[in-house]
């Protein structure tokens, strides 16, 4: 599904919170609520977080009130800032808006008014490219699927948490679509259940076989036998394969490897970040405690309990079997890996 529209200077997308349930279109004509949407988790995944930023910074350069090319970055860059402080721990929000400022910052020779053109093409550029790399993702990563294959996944990598088609979900896809007689394990992934309420519709949406179960009942299925292959997607990455995804991926990782079973992260290049050694140093977003205590609205703990929250995890590399990008397949040693298939872009 096309999780992102933009139309009359105005950013449309799905209310992420209200699925399954209600499809719920959210606009945005000022950059203040794209982070708002954000923050509010109305948009979510790594990816689909990136270009709605970028179309935030499009919305921040169409009210520019500024005259003269210094002004103009200054309101850029205040407003990456303000889009920047929505979520501290996808890194695509943040290679979104340093491309965007990167790109301003290219072009000093540009009138005011082209450079505000030359932003929203570059958003609407990002958007195209995003999709187009989730589809090479799922071609690449279709190949480690074997026919009947048991596929488990967490969270939600689909469409709705990227430009379109997905990362996880990308190769799922790809190989369901390649004829391969495939079942998908979804787990619930509490507390916000993104795994019941987005990737299991987008999975029946497509009519891909798919069972839903809780978080707690994948290591089970692991030792039954019963799943062939994990994959995920990722919030960042760092420079030596540690992943940070959606709390719970951890333990996944864990329980793959007491079962030798592959465990595969797919994500874009852009979710990569070089500047950081490990996942020690990754900030992990914490959030509010009524994700907890309440379900869908509902109380279902004591008043004043205490409780702990984040979002993510971190899944070191060692539990890693393969990064599925859309330049191939890196493997261990990730931090050679990695390098390498970086220097290939310079």
């Amino acid at each position: 599904m096309e999780t992102l529209t933009w139309k009359q200077n105005t950013l449309f997308f799905v209310d992420q919170r209200k699925l399954p349930f209600k499809i719920v279109m959210v606009s945005c004509s000022n950059f203040r609520e794209v982070a708002l949407a954000i923050k509010e988790m109305k948009i979510r995944g790594a990816p689909a977080i990136g270009i709605a930023a970028a179309y935030g910074m499009a919305l921040a350069a169409i009210s520019s009130r500024a005259e003269n090319y210094s002004r103009f970055v200054q309101d850029m860059e205040k407003a990456g800032k303000y889009l920047a402080n929505s979520r501290p721990t996808a890194v695509n929000l943040f290679w979104a808006i340093k491309r965007i400022i990167q790109l301003i910052k290219n072009h000093p020779e540009l009138e005011v008014s082209s450079l505000k053109k030359l932003v929203l093409h570059e958003a609407k550029k990002m958007e195209k490219e995003d999709v187009e790399i989730n589809q090479e993702i799922g071609r690449i990563g279709s190949s480690l699927i074997n026919d009947g294959d048991n596929i488990l996944t967490h969270c939600n990598a689909g469409s709705l948490a990227t430009a379109g088609y997905g990362t996880a979900l990308g190769v799922i896809r790809a190989a369901f679509g390649q004829g391969k007689k495939i079942h998908i394990y979804v787990d619930e992934t509490r507390p916000l259940l993104q795994g019941a309420r987005l990737t299991a519709w987008e999975l029946m949406q497509d009519n891909i076989p798919c069972t839903l179960i809780t978080d707690n009942m994948a290591g089970y299925l692991m030792w039954q036998k019963k799943i062939d292959v994990i994959i995920v997607g990722a919030d960042r990455i760092t420079s030596n394969g540690d992943v940070a995804n959606k709390i719970g991926t951890y333990s996944l990782g864990v329980l793959a490897k007491e079962n030798n079973l592959p465990f595969y992260i797919a994500a874009p290049l852009s979710t990569i970040d070089l500047s950081l050694n490990s996942g020690k140093e990754i900030m992990i977003e914490e959030r509010n405690h009524r994700e907890v205590t309440h379900v869908l609205g509902k109380q279902i703990a004591p008043n004043g309990v205490k409780v702990f929250n984040p979002a993510f995890d971190i899944t070191p590399y060692s539990y890693i079997s393969g990064i599925i990008t859309e330049r191939g397949i890196i493997n261990s040693p990730f931090r050679e890996g990695i390098r390498n298939i970086f220097s290939k872009l310079n």
